[in-house]
Order: C-alpha cells, then sequence, then structure tokens
C-alpha cells in the first residue's frame, strides 16, 4: 500500500511540473516546444500573497530564449519571445530571431512572429479524462532578408493550426502527447521566406521520468509551398530540466534537411538548414 501511495504521488508530482513549466515560448514565440505549438497556453498566474485582481484576466508574462547551433552549416540562430494569456483562454505573443549564416557571407536574417492562439476546448472537460486540451491559433510572420529579395520569395507569411495535447497519466509515468494540423506557406521555416501554402501534420510526445525532467521527440512535416520547394521534415530529441515552477533549461538535437539547399531554389525538395545543437532557458514570472 505505501509503495503504491508512493507512486500515486510521484506522478501527481511529475504531471504537476510539467503543467506549470510547459507550454514552453518556441522558436516562434507561441507556446509549445522547439518548433510546434500546444493547445497549452502560456503564463502562470499572478502569485502575490497567493491572490490579485490579475489573475483570471491576464497571466503573468512568460520569457523564452534560444539558441541553436547548426554547426554543419556554419549557421548560429537565436530567438527570443515573450507571451502572455488572457482570460486564461487566448495567449498572445511575440518572437523575435536573428540567423547568422556565415557561410554566405553577409547575410544574416531577422525574422517577426506575432502570435494568437485560443484554447477552444479544455483537458478533460465535461469531467471526461480522456477529452484532450484543443486550441486554434495563427501567426502573422515576416522575414528580413536580402536572400528573399534575391530568391523572389515574399517577406510576409501567415501560419493558421489546430492542436490538441492531452497529459496521459494513467500510464507507468506521465506521457505528453500533442498533434495537430498547420496551414502555412513557411520556406524553412520562415527564415528563408514565404511563398504558396501547403497542409502538413505536427506532433509531439514527451515522457517524465522523474518530477523534474522531460525526455521527449517532435516531428514537424515539411511543406510543399510551390515553385519545386518542399521544406525538409523537422525532427528534434530533447530534455527539459524543471529547475524551479518557473525555470525550465532544454537541451536538444534537431534535423532541418540539406544544408547545401538552404539558398537555393528551383527543385529544392529537402530544404533546410542542416542539424546541430539547440538549447534554452525559460521563465514564467
Amino acid at each position: 500500500m505505501t509503495n503504491k501511495l508512493f507512486a500515486l504521488a510521484t506522478l501527481t508530482a511529475a504531471a504537476t511540473a510539467l503543467h506549470a513549466a510547459v507550454p514552453l515560448n518556441n522558436l516562434q514565440g507561441a507556446g509549445g516546444i522547439a518548433f510546434n505549438p500546444l493547445a497549452y497556453t502560456a503564463g502562470l498566474p499572478w502569485e502575490y500573497g497567493g491572490t490579485t485582481n490579475l489573475n483570471g484576466i491576464v497571466s503573468a508574462p512568460q520569457f523564452g530564449a534560444w539558441y541553436v547551433n547548426l554547426n554543419d552549416a556554419d549557421i548560429n540562430w537565436y530567438a527570443g519571445s515573450a507571451a502572455i494569456t488572457f482570460f486564461d483562454r487566448l495567449e498572445v505573443s511575440y518572437g523575435y530571431g536573428y540567423i547568422n549564416a556565415r557561410k554566405y557571407g553577409d547575410k544574416s536574417i531577422e525574422t517577426h512572429n506575432v502570435g494568437a492562439k485560443l484554447r477552444v476546448l479544455d483537458e478533460n472537460a465535461f469531467d471526461q479524462p480522456w477529452i484532450p486540451a484543443v486550441a486554434v491559433g495563427g501567426i502573422y510572420k515576416h522575414t528580413d532578408s536580402k536572400t528573399v529579395d534575391a530568391l523572389g520569395l515574399d517577406n510576409y507569411g501567415f501560419d493558421a493550426y489546430v492542436v490538441a495535447t492531452k497529459l496521459i497519466t494513467q500510464t507507468p509515468v506521465p506521457v505528453l502527447v500533442s498533434g495537430g494540423v498547420l496551414y502555412t506557406d513557411e520556406v524553412v521555416n520562415g527564415v528563408v521566406g514565404h511563398n504558396d501554402y501547403d497542409t502538413v501534420v505536427f506532433g509531439n510526445v514527451d515522457v517524465l521520468p522523474a518530477e523534474n525532467v522531460a525526455i521527449g521527440l517532435e516531428y514537424k512535416q515539411g511543406a510543399r509551398v510551390g515553385d519545386g520547394i518542399r521544406n525538409h521534415d523537422y525532427y528534434d530529441g530533447h530534455v527539459a530540466w524543471f529547475v524551479t515552477k518557473k525555470l525550465t533549461l532544454v537541451a536538444a538535437f534537431a534535423e532541418t534537411g540539406d544544408k547545401d539547399k538552404f539558398y537555393r531554389r528551383g527543385s529544392a525538395k529537402n530544404l533546410g538548414v542542416g542539424s546541430g545543437l539547440v538549447l534554452s532557458v525559460q521563465y514564467q514570472f
């Protein structure tokens, strides 16, 4: 009996830690993991003596910083973002990216992403433990780069998505499962620009072997965006350490596709920026 109670307490603690730590601010600023959004909204309640008039109206802000070292392509990718949630349902986010492509000379890229996400169904709604959280969202994206103009691509684009997320606690260790559909015109995650639209799928799986650790995999299908351009499928394996309720550190290894096709057009069938190490610091006030 004691062992069962201890196991139950461990599962509860792990699930609570995960709910406090995710979503992260992803590379585009939206509440998610690295590339993909989650149905959960960003931001914890304000905690001044346990209560405040702001709770239920606007969350505390949440910040994320990312560093992606795509060493084989000689690219450093930096990203910073902030997100808050209104009425415990509508998330608003902004993400800034700076991509330094040293191998290609003076071709540094800046990206700006303004996002909104509305949770339309709560997790475990109607007292049904199998119901996931469901959200719809969009991200308005701008890419500032000479490369975009040189390739004849668009500087502006817009993503729309639907995503469902569920934390499963009936398994031996808690498991977070998430999946969705993305409507996008992005070329290399919007870093190289935007073109025609395609609909793709994405998904995440994370397990919590300990109360303050999550280990997971992430997948994003490569969009076919016209003119012979097909983005490579994205993968990453990651480990998140929930240092405190508010501070999370993440390390990952990502595969984004053929680095030699970063600046090509025409028959680029697996367009990407290579593979490399990903590090992130996330803080929720």
